[in-house]
């Protein structure tokens, strides 16, 4: 899951949702890894730990590091509608 994630946090906007360690509820964070969309000159360019990844929260603007166990589901663009 984790070099599948990665990739497409670098083409383009992900929503990853995931359960937050401090307080266990649902995080549902569109991000990604692309400079054209973040606007952020630090390029990350491979994919080497099976323990956390880091990505550009798009909707708090900064840098968030999430465990990779944690995840519970991911989709390419951003969030769905809850119906």
């Amino acid at each position: 899951m984790s070099k599948e994630l990665f990739n497409a946090l670098k083409e383009g906007v992900v929503t990853v949702e995931f359960t937050k360690l401090d307080t266990g509820e649902l995080r549902v964070m569109p991000c990604t890894l692309n400079n054209e969309i973040s606007k952020q000159k630090l390029e990350i360019k491979n994919y080497h730990t099976n323990d956390t990844m880091v990505m550009w929260g798009l909707d708090v603007q900064a840098w968030r590091d999430v465990k990779i166990d944690t995840i519970q589901k991911w989709y390419p663009g951003y969030p769905q509608d809850k119906e």
